[in-house]
């Protein structure tokens, strides 16, 4: 006999080293012979990462297909593995050095590589144990590490096929730039926050004394100032930048400056007698209705004046070090102006080597940190009397008012980007990078979605893609770390690169262009090798590769590629994979352009990583709110399982998980479906009690009582339905077929069907009853396995005596049984029970009252319904004597079942006024409730400033309460009638 109750705590462990201790998840385990491939690879967690809800969600869902596709004795494989993470990964070894005393630059990099190894050894990999805990049947035995040698070695051989196919090149661009790190990151990794800030308002003089009348003309195009001017005005929110500007644009369209278009401006800052000089240039990109309609363009520190600047041939000075400091390199400001001068004076726009060597930060800011030197500039403009002014009203000490001349300076909102690991203020940086030739790897990754080989779940995530793909820009792989992959690439010393596979075929390629090329380094080198000093004529590149590079190999180099491994063969391409959405650009969108380019079948066509991306949901808060740690609302999924057990989470989550549509986690849900698994656990041993035992030889074709023809029936139909919420990606689909039929079919109406025949004197019945509720309970643990692991292997294993197998490797339940006959009847009998309890409850019916139920207008069907089944209905719905009339009898309750009514006569049994008026004042109070809500709804003022979620939530308040109000005011009408 089953315990009362399961005890996830200690049940839980004890399963998972069943499965461990079984293998039971290897690579092909438990198929049958001649099994078509399944395959998943595990979107790879950080190796310093723990399990939060985003991951619990996803592996759910992957978990879930696993299980079911290896119970249909399909040959599975869910390939796990880690990222090396390589920023978060340096971070986390650095901080512990640090509280050491020690910082990284107090060893080699190969010393520090080191270090990263042991800490990995001894801390990295911790979610593995917890995706572990989640239920997740990977093949642990196959765990891969993008650092390993196989990754390495497949990193290493895309890198330089693709840099000999042009496709890979090192060049300067502009990319986010972390101070704190001092190196490139991604945009993923750069969190754009709305901040307090400034705008200030500054002037550019005209050079040589020019001026220009500067009209403003209001929307019906009358005059509204008209003034000379000898400078243009601009505002920035960065002070600073203003150092490094190339040129003022204005918008083609815009009259105000038509004038002085072609004209140069000075910059109102540095050395008076040296000021430099810029063009005022025309360009699309200024809103003539933002501000002055004059934007200064500093294409080295900004992303859109990056574009300006390269569309208009303008020269890109940077300004800062590595640690966002003003640069202190290069010749004194004198020189360095003159040489900025040259370049306007000559229109003619050198190399971006030579511009980029310019220090255009004069000397008394060298050194400053940005920000400080934010401040000198504002100083110093203001000064000079050259900030924009405005007219503002002060109050002296005796309160008497006067007015005042002040800068021109904004309070405002803006966005700005900070670091997500190191919480610093992002600077775009003009630094020489590696790159991929994205726009040429996205095209054949591109048609394979438009042309249908690759599928987007839901559909509407294809726009996304296109969107995303259509509009590539360069992508910057290359990271100034010491942790990843060091990108294969030696300097020779006139800086030409060599790139291979490793030092010594770099080295023989150098050796060999040098000496067979004419000029200042062959004598060189050939003095090198005399004197066996090849290996200083070659630098490596210092830099590593992105995570997302050695990623984007993920699908392909977990199997063994390079090598021809069984499991490529087997297993690739694989089948789906399952990401969120704001990785679809940076993991999915590249797994595609690596997988077109190097997997190829026998005819030299492309093949795809996978066939389908099903793109899940985000996780939220029970109000809708997104998780973050300064709100305060993140939930940890470790300690859900702590609390509620581990399969109540994983349902929770797989039966909210509706396409399109976020997760709002609530931990009433989750209490909810452990009461679920609770149900199913006390549904057993009801059954145990009433000596339900396996019976291995039971058929369901055997069955003759229509009860039990009912439960196969309805079990098939469950079972299709599951089935096909999992192979079309409705998780919640899938989820609520397996509760309906578990909760309602088996444990209300089946278990309760059965007490007559269990406590009769029917033997052959009772045998049946027995045999086929034992047999349904085994469906019903397999349909719910992929859900709830833990509970059902666990049930499998307590309900039978020497199963065969594993519940994970049992066969996946058929769906063949139907006898529509016996199920329309037993559904109509449930129907009807359903019907009578609900009015009872509606009228506050005493439970102990009983009245007739009389049918109106009862066929055959009906008939034969009413009789092979009255003292059910009796017993069920405590209702007397059965019988049929034409007419429904005076003061009765109605309920509409099949082609009759069933009447309930409860005008004795019932205070018609005091119902009547409790019900009105239910009534009343719903009505007011929603009345509340259409207020807000209908405020424009709230739709439009509240937050998204919050008017979301208001909608489903609003939705939720429109089925209770119906409810009660049929209730009434029932009421009223009587």
């Amino acid at each position: 006999m089953l315990d009362k109750t399961f005890d996830a705590a200690n049940v839980e462990p004890q399963i998972a080293k069943k499965w461990d201790d079984a293998n039971a998840f290897a690579a092909g385990a438990g198929a049958r012979e001649g099994a078509e491939p399944f395959s998943i690879v595990i979107p790879p967690p950080n190796v310093t990462g723990s399990l939060h809800m985003g991951h619990a969600l996803n592996n759910t869902l992957q978990d879930i297909m696993v299980r079911y596709q290896r119970m249909l004795g399909n040959n599975v494989l869910w390939q796990p593995g880690m990222d090396h993470a390589g920023i978060a990964t340096q971070m986390v070894v650095e901080r512990k050095l640090n509280a050491e005393g020690k910082k990284r630059n107090d060893f080699t990099r190969a010393e520090f590589i080191e270090k990263i190894w042991e800490w990995k050894a001894e801390s990295g990999g911790t979610i593995f144990n917890q995706l572990k805990r989640l239920g997740a049947s990977c093949d642990w035995s196959r765990e891969r590490f993008t650092m390993d040698e196989g990754l390495s070695e497949a990193v290493l051989k895309v890198f330089v096929e693709l840099y000999n196919e042009g496709l890979i090149y090192r060049g300067k661009r502009l990319v986010n730039w972390d101070p704190h790190f001092e190196t490139a990151i991604s945009d993923l990794e750069v969190e754009n926050t709305e901040v307090d800030g400034h705008m200030w308002h500054f002037k550019y003089p005209l050079a040589d004394d020019a001026t220009y009348t500067y009209v403003e003309k209001d929307e019906d195009g009358n005059v509204v100032l008209e003034e000379t001017r000898d400078y243009i005005s601009i505002a920035t929110t960065r002070p600073e930048t203003m150092l490094g500007d190339g040129a003022v644009a204005v918008h083609p369209s815009d009259e105000r400056y038509a004038s002085i278009v072609g004209k140069l401006c000075e910059i109102p800052v540095g050395p008076k007698e040296h000021r430099r000089k810029i063009p005022i240039i025309t360009d699309e990109y200024p809103d003539k209705d933002f501000g002055s309609g004059a934007v200064k363009i500093t294409g080295a520190h900004d992303f859109n004046d990056y574009q300006v600047a390269k569309r208009n041939n303008i020269p890109l000075y940077r300004l800062m070090d590595t640690k966002a400091s003003m640069r202190a390199d290069g010749d004194a400001y004198v020189e360095e102006a003159a040489k900025s001068k040259a370049i306007v004076e000559s229109g003619e726009l050198p190399s971006e080597a030579v511009v980029d060597a310019i220090n255009l930060v004069p000397d008394e800011y060298r050194g400053l940190d940005r920000f400080e030197a934010r401040k000198k500039v504002i100083a110093d403009i203001s000064a000079e009397g050259l900030a924009v002014m405005t007219t503002v009203t002060v109050k002296d000490d005796e309160g008497n008012e006067r007015e005042e001349s002040v800068p021109y300076v904004e309070n405002k909102k803006i966005m700005q980007p900070f670091g997500d690991r190191s919480k610093v203020v992002i600077e775009p940086m003009l630094t020489d990078q590696w790159f991929a030739d994205a726009e040429t790897l996205a095209k054949p990754a591109l048609a394979s979605v438009k042309e249908g080989r690759t599928t987007f779940v839901p559909k509407t995530w294809e726009n996304t893609y296109y969107n995303w793909m259509e509009n590539i820009q360069p992508w910057c792989i290359s990271r100034q770390l010491w942790w990843g992959h060091q990108i294969p690439a030696w300097y020779g010393p006139d800086d030409r690169v060599f790139v291979a596979k490793n030092e010594g075929l770099a080295l023989e390629a150098a050796i060999q262009h040098y000496i067979s090329h004419e000029g200042p380094w062959k004598a060189w080198v050939e003095n090198k090798i005399e004197a066996s000093e090849t290996q200083s004529i070659l630098q490596r590149d210092p830099d590593v590769l992105d995570t997302w590079f050695s990623s984007a190999l993920w699908p392909f180099s977990t199997l063994g590629w390079p090598e021809k491994t069984k499991e490529l063969e087997a297993y690739y391409q694989t089948d789906v994979i399952v990401t969120g959405f704001d990785i679809i650009f940076f993991w999915v969108a590249r797994m595609m352009m690596m997988g077109n380019h190097f997997m190829k079948d026998e005819d030299g066509q492309s093949v795809e990583p996978f066939h389908t991306v099903y793109v899940h949901a985000l996780v939220r808060d029970k109000d809708g709110q997104k998780m973050s740690k300064s709100k305060g609302n993140v939930i940890d999924p470790l300690e859900l399982m702590d609390e509620y057990g581990t399969d109540a989470l994983r349902f929770t989550l797989a039966i909210m998980a509706a396409q399109g549509r976020d997760v709002r986690l609530d931990t009433d849900r989750i209490a909810g479906y452990r009461n679920f698994g609770t149900k199913l656990w006390n549904a057993t041993r009801f059954a145990q009690m009433n000596d339900v035992a396996h019976d291995p030889n039971f058929k369901p074709e055997d069955a003759k009582l229509p009860v039990n023809r009912w439960i196969l029936t309805e079990l098939s139909r469950a079972v299709k339905e599951v089935s096909t919420g999992i192979d079309t990606y409705r998780f919640n689909d899938a989820a609520s077929a397996a509760y309906k039929f578990v909760w309602n079919n088996f444990c209300d109406w089946y278990l309760e069907l059965l007490k007559p025949v269990f406590q009769g004197e029917d033997e052959a019945a009772k045998k049946e009853a027995q045999a086929c509720a034992a047999y349904v309970l085994d469906q019903a643990y397999k349909m719910l396995h992929p859900f709830m692991p833990f509970m059902t292997e666990e049930l499998w294993g307590l309900t039978a005596a020497n199963r065969e197998t594993l519940i994970c490797h049992a066969p996946w339940p058929e769906a063949a049984f139907s006898d529509d006959e016996a199920a329309d009847e037993i559904n109509w009998l449930i129907e009807l029970v359903s019907g009578i309890r609900s009015v009872r409850a509606e009228m506050n019916v005493p439970p102990s009252a009983k009245a007739p139920l009389i049918f109106v207008d009862a066929g055959d069907v009906t008939r034969g319904r009413m009789e092979r089944n009255a003292a059910a209905i009796q017993w069920l719905a405590r209702v007397e004597a059965l019988s049929v009339a034409d007419v429904a009898p005076e003061g009765s309750a109605q309920i509409v079942v099949g082609e009759s009514t069933a009447c309930l006569p409860l005008g004795s049994l019932v205070d018609v006024a005091a119902e009547s008026a409790r019900i009105e004042k239910a009534i009343g109070k719903v009505r007011g409730d929603m009345a509340k809500i259409e207020g807000k709804l209908n405020n424009e003022k709230f739709v439009q400033n509240a937050k998204p979620e919050v008017v979301q939530a208001e909608r489903e308040k609003l939705a939720e309460f429109k089925p209770t109000l119906e409810n009660l005011e049929a209730a009434l009408a029932r009421v009223k009638a009587l």
